[in-house]
């Protein structure tokens, strides 16, 4: 199980879990640290987000447009004459694909780009 040891603050590379007793640790049991959040490091993230924050603005707006029709579907799927648990699994993924164009688009145009983006939108209305 992890943990935010007690009442230290912590990096958010550092989580904390307690590691019961082992045979093969001698029998120890206490605090141990663990750098890696599931299957990924941390660092491994930093290094996906600074990639994604070196494309171009024009790349990110067509990702951030490719979230569009994936909400559409996520929700137009609802009047296939399928079984709800298909209804179910279809609306999972294609919601989970339209987030995740929207966040990926939003980490390629960063703040600059989303002030630019939104400038250009209030000068067409």
């Amino acid at each position: 199980m992890l943990f935010a040891r007690k009442s230290y603050a912590f990096r958010p590379q550092e989580l904390w879990f307690w590691r019961p007793k082992a045979p093969s640790d001698g029998g120890k049991s206490g605090w141990g640290r663990a750098c890696v959040v599931g299957c990924l490091n941390v660092n491994s993230f930093r290094k996906v987000r600074q990639w994604l924050q070196s494309l171009s603005f024009r790349t990110g707006v067509i990702v951030l447009a490719c979230c569009i029709p994936f909400y559409i579907l996520s929700f137009a799927q609802m009047l296939l004459p399928i079984s709800a648990a298909a209804k179910g699994i279809l609306w999972t993924v294609l919601f989970g694909l339209a987030k995740t164009f929207q966040y990926g688009g939003i980490t390629i145009l960063g703040v600059e780009g989303y002030k630019r983006l939104k400038s250009k939108f209030k000068k067409n209305s």
